[in-house]
């Protein structure tokens, strides 16, 4: 603790801001998952200060009538749901139903954050910018700024970039180098992780993956290298692996500027799937990494974000135990609290996977 000193939780600031024109009341992401976020999740998000992002490529830019669909994932039998997924998201993204989705959550005036697939960001950065969106991710499971490939065109971040007069955010990325290479396009946040979610099998399916308190340290310390080189901040933005509030608090004193959540949201009251959860790369045609689990319904979504926390197991009022973290290590805002000394030591097979294990799914299976 900064000179032994402790603060009034309530007088901290866990604001967040991405360059001049992106702001949030509490630095919290609603992950891109189908089975979290629709319309009625991002407004209602939107209007607790948090951000909740559309996936581009999801059920919802799919069918008009996204609800009998989510049900049906929900309700699958587990030794049939990937059958279901695979079938399911065949269905193509319609390019109406993007603006549509985009136009009625700015319609509720609150932010909207939408993701989209490597492949078709520069073909949709246009129609996402003139229906509303604040915020362009560029999500795969891992990023880099250089890819060779000889059968399909690579996206370049610097044109994107260039392209865009809001603010784009790519991922995911855990590695040092390769994060600096990233900032170095011009970008303005980067999401950290790789494998930690609760729903995401990546580290069974391809053995990759760091640990989020590493992988949060080396790209916050690439954030850092950056800025003394003259370049502007870089969001660091931690990405999955986080159950509850501890988790959340370790996020943001390993170095980030926010933390993006998924399965938590999805026991929220009014998640899309009403408990169920499932990766972004469950439904891939040819090598899924992502399984379905059920989470229950646990509590309101202001309960989960705001509180009033009605359980002591730090699963309600994120942004109350992050203020209370703040207050506790004398910081006064999270740029101080990304200074606090820390001892942990995750176990990577294990880190984020409790539903799998619990459920005997995905990960959990042996």
């Amino acid at each position: 603790m900064p000179g032994g000193v402790t603060l009034n939780p309530e007088e901290v600031d866990i604001t967040f801001s991405m360059g001049e024109r992106f702001h949030l009341p509490i630095p919290i992401w609603g992950a891109a998952m189908d089975g979290v976020v629709d319309v009625d999740f991002a407004i209602a998000m939107g209007q607790l200060g948090g951000v909740a992002v559309l996936n581009l490529d999801g059920v919802h830019t799919r069918y008009e009538d996204s609800a009998p669909i989510i049900k049906r994932i929900a309700e699958a039998d587990k030794t049939q749901v990937n059958a279901v997924l695979k079938e399911v998201y065949r269905e193509p993204v319609k390019p109406k139903l993007i603006a549509e989705r985009i136009k009625a959550i700015k319609a509720a005036g609150v932010p909207c954050a939408v993701s989209t697939i490597p492949a078709r960001a520069e073909e949709r950065a246009e129609m996402v910018q003139a229906a509303g969106a604040d915020v362009l991710i560029v999500q795969g499971t891992v990023l880099t700024a250089r890819h060779s490939s000889r059968s399909y065109h690579q996206l370049s971040f610097e044109q994107l970039v260039r392209a865009c007069d809001i603010p784009v955010v790519v991922g995911n990325c855990v590695h040092y180098e390769t994060a600096l290479e990233l900032m170095e396009t011009g970008i303005a946040g980067i999401l950290v992780g790789v494998g930690p979610g609760a729903a995401c099998t990546t580290r069974g399916v391809l053995g990759v993956g760091v640990p989020q308190v590493t992988a949060t340290a080396d790209v916050a310390a690439a954030r850092d290298e950056h800025m003394r080189r003259g370049g502007m901040r870089v969001a660091v933005i931690t990405d999955g692996g986080m159950r509850i509030g501890a988790d959340v608090c370790k996020a943001f004193a390993s170095g980030a500027d926010a933390v993006m959540i998924g399965t938590p949201l999805a026991g929220a009251e009014e998640s899309a799937s009403k408990g169920f959860n499932w990766g972004m790369a469950t439904p891939d045609p040819n090598l899924p990494r992502g399984t379905r689990i059920h989470v229950g319904t646990k509590a309101t979504l202001k309960e989960i974000l705001l509180g009033p926390a009605r359980v002591d197991d730090g699963s309600q009022n994120f942004a109350g135990a992050l203020r209370s973290a703040l207050g506790v290590c004398g910081a006064n805002n999270i740029p101080e609290f990304q200074h606090v000394e820390m001892v942990i030591a995750p176990a990577i097979t294990s880190e984020g996977k409790v539903f799998q294990q619990a459920q005997h799914v995905g990960m959990g299976k042996s």
